[in-house]
Order: C-alpha cells, then structure tokens, then sequence
C-alpha cells in the first residue's frame, strides 16, 4: 500500500539566535585560500572596498575567517592593502601572495592573547 498523505512539513526554527540559527556568510568576497595558524584552519576572501575619493581604481582588502565557523573567533580584516586598475587585478595581485605571506598578515591583525575585550 502507498501512502499517500502530504509529507509533512519540515521542523523550522524561528529562533534567530543559537545554535539552529541560519548562519550569514562570513565574506561576501572571493575565497582566495585556506591557512593554517595557531591549530586553527582560516579562510582567506578578497573583499572589493569603496573608496569614493578614487574612482580610477579599485581596492581590495583580505578577511580571514575560521574556517567552518568552528570557534567563536569573529572574522578580522586588513585595511584596504591591494589597489589596482581593476578588481580582476586586485584578486591577481592577491594570488600572488604565498602561505607565509598570509599567515604574516593573518597575525598581524589579531588581537594579542589576553587583549580579546
């Protein structure tokens, strides 16, 4: 015999805090690459900034975020460190960094142990 009753509807949360909460995206940049520091893996994004005094080019800045969401470490960003002509140049120029490059930028934008507020 098949059943044929409506399926039923799934269980939602409406909840916009916890655990069940849908999650934002953490960058809505380009993901560039993932690093290893401190025991932990981060993703590293290419993020287009605004800057209306230059309109002749585009500048771009990097966000580094857990990767996975798996610790309660919010995302860190540089400044706008990469300005180009265009932002497939700011995301070339980006690639050109190596891993230690990254994790050196990675560190010098976290917070020092002990000095999380």
């Amino acid at each position: 015999m098949i059943d044929e009753s409506p399926d039923p509807q799934p269980q939602t949360e409406t909840r916009l805090d916890g655990p069940l909460a849908p999650k934002q995206p953490v960058s809505t940049g380009q993901h560039l690459a993932t690093v290893s520091h401190d025991g932990l893996l981060w993703d590293v994004y290419v993020e287009h900034t605004e800057d209306p005094c230059r309109t002749d080019s585009f500048a771009g800045r990097l966000c580094f975020s857990p990767a996975g969401g798996s610790t309660d470490q919010p995302p860190v960003r540089t400044a706008a460190i990469l300005i180009e002509p265009s932002y497939e140049e700011v995301f070339y120029r980006a690639r050109a960094f190596e891993e230690h490059h990254l994790v050196s930028l990675l560190r010098s934008i976290l917070p020092e142990a002990g000095t999380e507020e």
